[in-house]
């Protein structure tokens, strides 16, 4: 069994106990905090049977690792999730999912823009995030409170070769649509109603050559102001939901 990790945060923690209450070990709270926010919070918890320990700011902290657990970290078991991209994909078919959306992002090493990335795929109903091992960060405690509880429940795939998934994404019958400034096409001319995988790259480097040659197709955000370029997880938020627009 792996190790139990840490949330924190309203929303990380909140999910976790709508979503699977019976893995939290114990929830910190900071019981000088006596506003509205967390009364609702504690309430949910006790209906839930979480064990509920009083702690002070500094001792959350250390916990979570940061000082931005707004008075709430959970010791947490790990919940059983889909274990590779195949296993979904086939999952998906079984459930007849005709058209998966998915979100591949070369090269987000910043645990911020991976949150939000997640967060954003969950809002959009994506059905899986996708990342090379060697150029991204993987779920850590930041992760899953930027995530406000999607890092949950949002799979998120690192993979060896990206390259050789996105062949094997194409091999399904998914097409793989990337973002680049210098494309002739813009997201809001192609069609989003199929099997898609929209990849994109880190803000400033953009995908990797291998990755940008890989891809069925590139299309470009409209810029209209003076800067050039979106904040990745901005950027994710336009493509998901312009997926997610066409398709409603």
């Amino acid at each position: 069994m792996s190790s139990p990790k840490v949330l924190f945060g309203f929303h990380a923690v909140g999910v976790r106990l709508k979503t699977a209450p019976q893995s939290i070990i114990e929830i910190y709270y900071e019981a000088t905090r006596r506003d509205a926010r967390m009364r609702q919070f504690l309430d949910r918890a006790r209906e839930a049977g979480a064990r509920l320990i009083e702690a002070d700011s500094v001792r959350i902290a250390k916990l979570a690792g940061s000082h931005g657990h707004q008075g709430v970290a959970a010791r947490v078991e790990p919940v059983a999730q889909v274990t590779s991209l195949d296993e979904l994909l086939e999952n998906l078919e079984a459930a007849g999912v005709e058209q998966p959306l998915l979100l591949v992002l070369d090269g987000v090493t910043d645990p911020h823009n991976l949150g939000a990335c997640l967060r954003v795929a969950d809002g959009a109903g994506a059905h899986a995030v996708i990342a090379p091992k060697d150029h991204a960060v993987g779920i850590n405690a930041t992760v899953a409170k930027v995530a406000s509880g999607a890092a949950e429940t949002m799979p998120y795939f690192m993979v060896t070769n990206l390259a050789r998934t996105l062949g094997e994404l194409k091999e399904r019958n998914i097409w793989c649509i990337g973002t680049s400034d210098d494309a002739p096409k813009t997201i809001y001319q192609v069609d989003l109603k199929g099997p898609v995988a929209l990849v994109l790259g880190a803000e400033g480097d953009g995908m990797r050559q291998l990755t940008r040659k890989t891809c069925d197709e590139l299309v470009s955000i409209p810029m209209k102001g003076a800067v050039e370029s979106l904040n990745v997880s901005v950027a994710s938020g336009v493509c998901l939901y312009e997926a997610l627009r066409q398709r409603t």
